[in-house]
C-alpha cells in the first residue's frame, strides 16, 4: 500500500525518525564544500512530497533522482538505510539533507518494549532503552572504570561533548546549522559508547530542540532549549571536576546515568486508579495512567507508540485511553482503570515508578476508591506549600530516578473566575487554594486534546469547589497545569455554615459512571456536568485588593540575556553590552546583587574574544563564555525555584468568594 504524505515547511511531519548516530555518520561523509550547502539543501528537501510504501519512504529529489529511506518500525537505524540514486552517492548532500530533515528518534519505548525483570538484579528482557543505547548500563565494556572514577575514554568524551556544546551555545540557534548539530550528535555517540548515558541523552535533546527552534515548530519552547543547554553544560562541568579530583565519589554514577530502566520486584500491590493524561512528543503518542497503592505510593502505566504523522498524533493519544492496560490478565482500559482498581501479584517497578508488564505479573480487576477516601485522600492531606517544595526538589533530579508523581500537586480549590492574562489578554482561570490565588492553565495546548475546552467551561462556574490534580508550573506567582478534576469532600449542611458561606454555588454533578472525576485531556466536560445556580443568586466575587499581589522581582532582566545568548549567540549578546547598564542597576536596586554581577560577567565574556595583530577575532573554544552563561543560567534556575516556593506561602487577602 502506498501512502502520499506532503512535506510541510517548518515541520518534519510525514518523515520517519532517524537514529542520532546515523545523522552524525552521514553528515561526516560530506566534503567541506557540500557541508556548506547542507542547510539549504535540507530546506529544499523538506518541501518535497514524501511517499510511503511499507517500510520505505520515497522522495523525488528531481526528475531523475529518487531518495529512499528504509525505516523498519518508522526509524532509520543505519546509514545504509538511506539510499540515493544520484552519481555522488553515498557521499552526496541529498542523504545528509534527508537525515537532517528527519526527526531524531527519542528512544521513547513502545508499549511492547516495557517488559521488566521478574526479580531484583535480573536484567530486563525488553526494557526501554534511551535515545542512544540498547544494552544494560552495567554490561561490561573494554576499559570500563570503577563506578566512582572516570576512565581515559570517558574524560576524552566529556571534553569533546563540552567543547561542541560550548560552540553550539556561542553560535546560537541561528548559527547552529546541520553540520554543528551533527558534531554534537557525534560527540553524544562517543559519550554513549564510553558509558556516559545521561550526557548523551542530554545532547540529543539539545539537538532536537535546536531543530525545533530553527524550523519554527509549534511545540518549540525557548525555556526548554535553555534548560537543555544548562543541563548539558552542567553535566560536562561536573564530570570534568570529578575527573580532576583525586577520588571521585558515588555521585559520578548519577552523572553517568543508565542506559535502561532497571525494574525490581515489588511483590503484591493493591492499586487504585487516579487519572490518565495524554502524551504527545515529536515521534510518539499515547497515554500515561497513574495509580496509588494502599500505602499512598504512586505508580504509572503507559501505552505509548510511535507515530509518523503529526496530524494523527492527538487522536492516537486520545484513542490510547481506550486500549487495555498491559498488566497481567486485567481486562480493562486505561480510562476504566482511572475509576477502578487492580490486585497485582509479582509486580515489578522502575525507580521512577513505572510498573512492568512481564510474563510473571498477575493482575485482576478490583474495586476502585474515591478521591475523598483512603488511600487516595492522603495525597490531598499534605499542605500545599510542602507539596510545592517536594515538586521543586523532584524537578532537580534526573528523570530516570525522579519519584513517580514528584511533580504533581493534589489540591482543593474554589474557582474565582477568569481574568485577562498576558500580552494578548487571553483569559486566565484563577482559583483560591487556602487563601493562595492560583492560576490554572491547560496542561497541553494542542487543539486535538480536551484540555483547553474543559478549562474554558470551568471558567464559567466561579464559586465551584473542586479537588484537582495538576503539574506545578514554576513561576513567581502560583500556577498549575490541570490534569484532572473531581468532586470535593462533602460540605457541611446549609444550616451549619457561616452566613457568608450560605450563598448558592455551582457544584460538579457528574454521571455515576465517571465516579466523581474527569481526565481533562481525554474526556470532555459538558454543560450538564456543572449544576449552576441562577445568575441572580450568585453574589459577585470579591475583587482582589489593589497591590495585594507583590510585584515580581526583575529576574527577567537576567533571564532575557541568558535566552538572547541561546537564540542569537555570543556575537549578538556582545552587541548589547552598552544597553545593559540600566539592567544591572535595576537588579542591584532590587537586592539582586549576585544577579547583577553574573550579568556583568556574562556580557564581559561575550565581548572578551582573542584577536590577532590586525584586530581580527580569533576563534577560541568559548569555554569562558560557556562558564559565564552557565553560572547565570543556574542562578536564574535556583532563584526561580525559590520565588516559586515563596509564592505558594503568601496568602492574598480577599481572595475567597
Amino acid at each position: 500500500m502506498t501512502e502520499a504524505v506532503q512535506g510541510v515547511t517548518g515541520s518534519r511531519a510525514g518523515w520517519p525518525a532517524v537514529r542520532p548516530e546515523v545523522v552524525a555518520e552521514v553528515v561526516a561523509g560530506l566534503s567541506a564544500r557540500l557541508q556548506k550547502r547542507l542547510d539549504g539543501a535540507a530546506a529544499k528537501l523538506a518541501e518535497r512530497p514524501v511517499e510511503r510504501t511499507g517500510e520505505d519512504w520515497r522522495i523525488a529529489v528531481d526528475e531523475e533522482t529518487e531518495l529512499v529511506l528504509h525505516a523498519p518500525g518508522g526509524v532509520v537505524a543505519t546509514s545504509g538505510d538511506v539510499r540515493c540514486g544520484c552519481l555522488l552517492a553515498p557521499a552526496c548532500v541529498h542523504r545528509a539533507a534527508a537525515v537532517t530533515v528527519c526527526p531524531l528518534a527519542d528512544g521513547e519505548p513502545s508499549a511492547e518494549q516495557v517488559e521488566p525483570a521478574p526479580a531484583e538484579g535480573e536484567p530486563p528482557a525488553s526494557a526501554p532503552a534511551d535515545a542512544l543505547h540498547d544494552t544494560p548500563h552495567d554490561a561490561p565494556h573494554d576499559g570500563a572504570p570503577a563506578a566512582g572514577t572516570l576512565g581515559a575514554a570517558e574524560r576524552a568524551a566529556v571534553d569533546q561533548l563540552h567543547r561542541v556544546a560550548s560552540a553550539a551555545l556561542a553560535a546560537g540557534v541561528g548559527g547552529a546549522g546541520a553540520v554543528l548539530q551533527a558534531e554534537l550528535l557525534r560527540a553524544a555517540h562517543r559519550a554513549r559508547l564510553a558509558g556516559l548515558h545521561r550526557p548523551a541523552v542530554a545532547a540529543v535533546a539539545v539537538v532536537t530542540r535546536i531543530r525545533a527552534a530553527r524550523s519554527g515548530e509549534p511545540d518549540h519552547r525557548l525555556a526548554d532549549l535553555v534548560a537543555g543547554l544548562r543541563e548539558l553544560l552542567g553535566l560536562g562541568t561536573a564530570l570534568s571536576a570529578a575527573a580532576g579530583a583525586d577520588t571521585a565519589g558515588p555521585g559520578v554514577a548519577a552523572l553517568r546515568g543508565t542506559a535502561r530502566q532497571v525494574y525490581t520486584a515489588a511483590g503484591g500491590l493493591r492499586l487504585y486508579g487516579l487519572f490518565s493524561e495524554p502524551v504527545l512528543t515529536a515521534t510518539h503518542a499515547g497515554v500515561l495512567t497513574w495509580a496509588v497503592d494502599a500505602a499512598g505510593g504512586l505508580h504509572t502505566m503507559a501505552e505509548i507508540m510511535p507515530h509518523t504523522d503529526a496530524a494523527a498524533a492527538a487522536p492516537q493519544a486520545v484513542g490510547a485511553g481506550n486500549r487495555a492496560v498491559r498488566l497481567g490478565d486485567a481486562m480493562l482500559s486505561h480510562r476504566e482503570f482511572t475509576r477502578a482498581g487492580l490486585a497485582v501479584q509479582g509486580a515489578t517497578r522502575s525507580a521512577a515508578g513505572r510498573l512492568g508488564a512481564g510474563a510473571s505479573v498477575r493482575a485482576v480487576r478490583a474495586a476502585g476508591a474515591a478521591w475523598t477516601a483512603e488511600p487516595a485522600a492522603r495525597l490531598w492531606a499534605e499542605p500545599p506549600a510542602a507539596q510545592v517544595a517536594r515538586a521543586l526538589g523532584a524537578a532537580a533530579l534526573p528523570a530516570e530516578v525522579r519519584p513517580a508523581g514528584g511533580e504533581l500537586l493534589f489540591l482543593d480549590v474554589t474557582l474565582l473566575g477568569a481574568v485577562p492574562h498576558g500580552p494578548g489578554g487571553e483569559p486566565s482561570l484563577l482559583a483560591d487554594c487556602g487563601g493562595v490565588v492560583v492560576a490554572l492553565r491547560a496542561a497541553h495546548d494542542h487543539p486535538g486534546l480536551a484540555h483547553r475546552g474543559n478549562l474554558a467551561l470551568l471558567a464559567t462556574a466561579p464559586g465551584l469547589r473542586l479537588r484537582v490534580i495538576g503539574r506545578l508550573e514554576r513561576s513567581a506567582r502560583p500556577e498549575l497545569r490541570l490534569l484532572a478534576v473531581g468532586e470535593p469532600p462533602s460540605t457541611p449542611p446549609l444550616e451549619d455554615r457561616a452566613p457568608e458561606d450560605r450563598a448558592p454555588a455551582p457544584v460538579l454533578a457528574l454521571p455515576a459512571d465517571r465516579a466523581g472525576r474527569v481526565n481533562l485531556g481525554l474526556e470532555r466536560l459538558q454543560t450538564a456536568d456543572l449544576a449552576l445556580p441562577p445568575r441572580d443568586a450568585v453574589p459577585p466575587l470579591t475583587a482582589l485588593p489593589a497591590g495585594s499581589l507583590p510585584p515580581n522581582p526583575p529576574v527577567h532582566l537576567l533571564s532575557r540575556r541568558v535566552e538572547q545568548a541561546v537564540t542569537g549567540g555570543r556575537a549578538v549578546l556582545a552587541l548589547g553590552t552598552g544597553a545593559a547598564r540600566s539592567d544591572r542597576a535595576r537588579l542591584r536596586s532590587a537586592g539582586l546583587a549576585t544577579g547583577a554581577a553574573l550579568l556583568d560577567g556574562l556580557l564581559g565574556a561575550a565581548v572578551d574574544q582573542p584577536r590577532d595583530v590586525f584586530g581580527r577575532v580569533v576563534a577560541d573554544d568559548h569555554d569562558a563564555f560557556a562558564a559565564a552563561w552557565s553560572a547565570a543560567a543556574w542562578y536564574e534556575e535556583e532563584l526561580a525555584s525559590a520565588l516559586c516556593a515563596t509564592a505558594w506561602t503568601q496568602e492574598v487577602p480577599g481572595s475567597r468568594p
